[in-house]
Parts: structure tokens; sequence; C-alpha cells
């Protein structure tokens, strides 16, 4: 693969991780502007759904006979997946609801060691000495990021507990979408898996929206929220790590961590002290750790 190739992997990945990265700001001012979790996660998924939609007919009409349809049984297992997608997206929003945003992706970022469990668990097998430091140093810079360790410091239980459950949901999001389906377009993944997730995030809004639905939502805030949360950033990424490839990919897209403190620091004012940021600095050392080969090729 040529540098050129690798560059513009680089890139794509970087960008979705920055899209990313942003949401969370949006979501805190949304609440800010009073509107709720059930009208946020339903203006997002609706017009994401109608986006990737819109693609997808582009796709077919482009590409017509080339394109591979997906089948009954990938349709299942697609939406099955996209069940813990929309549970993700729920409980990162009720977790920035309680906490700040610089400590929701902190939360978030527990993936990494989450990760190592969950493969430990279905391979049955001891994860490596390069995977075992890694979360050691997650953890570590998670009680840095967090600023736990100052007394003054105050978190909402119902932040922590609900960031942890982002941080499970999301992890078993990425053990699933690299795995299912994988011989149809991405842009067909995407709207199933997205269905998948509608229905929980549908089902949310039904049993905890006890006020009118403010539909103003979907011109505020919606576009914007399904812009950076459910159409860019799939799109850039499934395009840019092919290019890069997974290890690489996922050393680019940790910039998600430091995009999301930023735009809180920036836009919402959120203390973020000097401890935090090395917190942060390690959770980024951990992930390049994961993701980067050690051994030489003679």
């Amino acid at each position: 693969m040529s540098q050129k190739n690798v560059l513009k992997g680089v890139f794509l990945v970087a960008l979705g991780a920055t899209s990313y990265g942003m949401l969370a700001t949006f979501v805190k001012m949304a609440y800010e502007e009073g509107f709720t979790t059930a009208e946020v996660t339903t203006s997002q998924f609706i017009l994401g759904l109608i986006g990737i939609l819109l693609i997808n007919v582009f796709q077919k009409v482009k590409y017509k006979t080339k394109v591979v349809r997906a089948t009954s049984k990938n349709i299942f297992k697609l939406m099955l997946a996209g069940t813990s997608l929309g549970m993700t997206s729920l409980f990162y929003y009720l977790a920035v609801k309680y906490i700040p945003v610089s400590i929701g992706i902190v939360l978030l970022m527990q993936t990494v060691w989450m990760g190592v469990l969950l493969e430990m668990i279905l391979e049955k097998k001891l994860p490596s000495l390069q995977k075992i430091i890694a979360v050691f140093i997650v953890l570590t810079g998670t009680v840095l990021a967090t600023n736990i360790l100052n007394s003054t410091i105050e978190l909402d239980w119902r932040g922590i507990g609900w960031g942890i459950l982002a941080a499970a949901s999301f992890t078993t999001t990425m053990f699933t979408a690299n795995r299912v389906a994988l011989e149809i377009s991405s842009a067909q993944r995407s709207l199933y898996m997205l269905l998948g997730g509608a229905v929980i995030v549908f089902s949310f809004a039904f049993a905890t929206q006890i006020t009118p639905f403010n539909f103003s939502i979907f011109l505020k805030w919606g576009i914007v929220l399904s812009l950076f949360g459910t159409i860019i950033p799939p799109m850039l990424m499934n395009a840019g790590f092919p290019l890069t490839g997974i290890g690489l990919g996922s050393i680019v897209s940790a910039l998600e961590l430091p995009v999301s403190v930023m735009m809180a620091f920036v836009l919402l004012n959120e203390k973020v002290v000097f401890l935090q940021w090395i917190g942060i600095i390690l959770i980024i050392l951990a992930i390049i750790i994961m993701n980067i080969n050690f051994r030489k090729n003679n």
C-alpha cells in the first residue's frame, strides 16, 4: 500500500474521530436549551436514518448491479448488533447529563480494557503482556483524568454508572460491527445497524417522554447530531480503516478523546486541570501500546 493512501486513510479516520469527539458537547448544549435525552436521541437517529438511506439509494443508482444486497439473515444480524449502538448513544447521553463531558469521554474510553476482557472470555486465553500493561496504564490514566483523587470533586454516581454502561455497550458494538455481514456495503451495514439502534432509542423515548415532544429539536440540534454522530464518522472511518489498517486506525481514532475534552473546555467552560491532561495522555498512550507491533520483521 502506498504512503499516499495511508496518509489519506489517516486523514479520513482523524476527521471521523474528530466528529465523534464533538458530539457530547453538542448534546450538553441541547440539554442546556431544555431538550430531553429522548428528544436528542430520537432526532439524531431519525435524521441519521434518512441520511444513510439517501446514501444507499445513491450507491444503488450509481453502481447498479455491483452492490451486493443484504439477505434477510444479514439484516436480522445487523439489526441485532445495532441494538448495542442505540444503547451506547442512550447511556452516553444520559451520562453527560449528570457529569462533565470531559469525564464522560474518559469513561467511554474504558472500552480499551473491556475489549481485552471480552476477547479473553471469547477466545478463552490470557491476554498478552503488552495488553495487560496497556490496561494498567488505562486504569491509571482514568484515575487521573476523572480527577477523583481530588477530595473536593463530587461526581454524580448516576453519571458514572451510565458512563460505564456506555463503555460496555460500545465494546459490544465494536466487536459485532467488525464481524457481521462484512460482504455487503458499509452503507447498507450502517443502515441496518441504525435501524436496530432506532428500536432501542424509540422504545426509550416512548417510555420516558412524559412532556409533549418538542419537534424544534430536529432543526436546532437534530441535523448537527445526526451528521456528527451517525452519518459522517461511520462513512469516514469505513473508508479510512482499510487504508490505515486496524492498528494505525485505532491509534488515530484516539483523537476523539482530546477533541472531546477541548470542545467541552472551549464551548462549555468545563475546568480541566493539569493532572486530567496527564491522565488523557496516558489513555492515548495505552491505545498506542495496544495497537503497535513491537516485533520487527527480519
